[in-house]
């Protein structure tokens, strides 16, 4: 069974979660793979049992490139979890990746969660986390955390142009 630890949590994956165990044996490779479906070709997030588009239950590994667009965030002021509450405010994105986007449909993409990152791995100070609004351009980085055991992150894609003005809730521009 996988298991590790992030920020005071214990994390464990159990052995019978036969495709949660391949995601993050994948992610602790440092290589982001999602299932694809083997009869209507489409790429799926979570993972699961079978496909959400034609219910088949056959699929394959394959190897998605870890790049894309924040679609929605959440800034968090007031960490429950003790080990957080040294880095608030920290940011959590949910980023809409490159791969398959607008498939099958034209408002459908991918969507991938994580907390924001240095590009090392450790949570975004405030200064990073201003500087991030929806449509900001992101690349996966890994947070190791047990043997066997990876999570998937995100700061920001040095190499890709950014937008001048991220969308930010209104609130954030008066300080509040």
């Amino acid at each position: 069974m996988p298991q590790g630890e992030y920020r005071g949590m214990n994390l464990n994956i159990l052995d019978i979660d036969h495709e949660n165990v391949a995601y993050f044996g994948h992610c602790a490779d440092h290589d982001f793979h999602l299932q694809q479906c083997t009869d209507c070709g489409l790429i799926r997030y979570p993972p699961g049992t079978a496909c959400p588009w034609c219910q088949n239950r056959e699929f394959e590994w394959t190897p998605v490139e870890g790049k894309g667009a924040v679609h929605s965030y959440g800034e968090v002021h007031q960490a429950i979890q003790t080990a957080f509450r040294e880095h608030t405010p920290y940011m959590i994105l949910i980023v809409d990746l490159d791969t398959q986007k607008g498939e099958p449909s034209e408002h459908e993409a991918l969507r991938v969660a994580g907390n924001l990152v240095t590009p090392d791995g450790e949570l975004a100070p405030p200064e990073l986390v201003r500087q991030v609004g929806i449509g900001s351009r992101m690349r996966m980085v890994f947070a190791d955390v047990g043997e066997g055991l990876a999570l998937p992150m995100w700061t920001l894609d040095e190499d890709a142009e950014q937008p001048e003005n991220p969308w930010r809730y209104p609130q954030e521009y008066n300080g509040v």
